[in-house]
């Protein structure tokens, strides 16, 4: 699957959507956003809650979980807006992830329905942080932002056959797969804390309440995470402020440097 988002995104200022015909122009308008970064502890609870892929981060990754998060969220970001071919970056570092789980069954990085699902987890959270930080997406535009999610996922090289091709067919993968591949392993349970009070990276700066409310309804309850409404309003009053310093920050604060360099 080729995608034209990389040329699009070299040839104009990132946030800058260029108009509604651009291909990958709202992905290039709200991927590298730092609101999606602020976002991600969402997308890192249900990955941990996956069993293959909470065992690989405690036997593969060897220092903090939000410093291997800054590396790899950097790297899907620049796959996203460059228009070089990168996926070797892809396979040279998954390659040798693999091994067996708390369960005895075997995993590897690479396989296709464990790695689009760690994809469906950034999506389901860009998603959120849109809706939550910045503005409501009307329906035309959540579909046309999944159609771009969906050439984003090609520019990786790892086989589709699991992508919903459109955005309500995803949502529905999605839910089942949160009720039915998620449970609270022992590396889940290594892997919490972190999860649940970041400690390095942009995640960092948020208030517990604030990562509490972001969190996806399944890793609440496979969690243990009371539902509060304290966490809720800390969150809107948090959206709040979030969108009044957005309004007079400059670009080089609002995206990461990696959405505004990638060539």
């Amino acid at each position: 699957m080729r995608t034209q988002l990389g040329a699009a995104g070299s040839a104009r200022a990132v946030g800058d959507t260029g108009g509604p015909d651009v291909p990958g122009a709202l992905l290039r308008k709200y991927l590298g956003d730092r609101r999606f970064a602020l976002a991600l502890p969402r997308a890192v609870a249900l990955q941990i809650l996956h069993p293959a892929i909470a065992t690989a981060l405690t036997e593969h990754v060897s220092y903090r979980l939000w410093l291997h998060k800054r590396r790899t969220v950097n790297a899907m970001v620049q796959i996203a807006y460059s228009d070089r071919d990168l996926r070797s970056l892809i396979h040279s570092g998954h390659a040798h992830v693999q091994g067996v789980d708390d369960s005895g069954a075997r995993y590897h990085a690479l396989r296709p329905d464990v790695f689009f699902f760690q994809h469906a987890t950034y999506v389901d959270t860009l998603f959120f942080a849109i809706d939550t930080f910045i503005r409501p997406l009307g329906p035309a535009e959540s579909a046309r932002l999944y159609d771009e999610c969906v050439d984003w996922y090609g520019r990786y090289g790892i086989s589709a056959r699991y992508m919903p091709r459109t955005l309500p067919e995803f949502r529905d993968y999605f839910a089942e797969t949160c009720r039915t591949a998620l449970r609270l392993s022992p590396a889940a349970l290594q892997l919490a804390p972190q999860v649940l009070r970041p400690d390095a990276w942009i995640p960092r700066v948020l208030p517990n309440r604030v990562v509490r409310a972001i969190q996806h309804p399944r890793a609440l309850d496979l969690l243990d995470v009371p539902r509060r409404r304290a966490d809720r309003h800390a969150l809107w009053l948090y959206a709040k402020a979030l969108a009044a310093a957005a309004v007079v920050a400059p670009r080089r604060a609002k995206y990461l440097y990696t959405a505004r360099t990638a060539a």
